[in-house]
């Protein structure tokens, strides 16, 4: 699983994280979807890279302004977590 990161610029509300979560589904069926308008970023896990065109493609319709995108490793955080080392 890959923990994709988009940094994205003029979501302002939680409505505006609502849209980007839908406007992210919609472009990439990931397993989980997060946005946050005051980190200014949307956090995609699925299983491969979002490219940074992939990434614009889905985002510059929206109005908000993709600023660049990060991908790492993403291991499931939890309870039972600690089992997996």
């Amino acid at each position: 699983m890959t923990e994709n990161i988009l940094k994205i610029e003029g979501m302002k509300c939680s409505h505006c994280e609502m849209h980007i979560q839908d406007v992210l589904r919609k472009a990439f069926s990931p397993k989980k979807v997060s946005a946050s308008h005051a980190k200014g970023e949307a956090v995609v896990i699925m299983d491969r890279e979002i490219s940074l065109e992939e990434a614009h493609k889905a985002i510059d319709p929206t109005g908000y302004k993709l600023l660049g995108v990060s991908s790492r490793p993403y291991e499931k955080k939890g309870l039972f977590g600690f089992f997996k080392k």
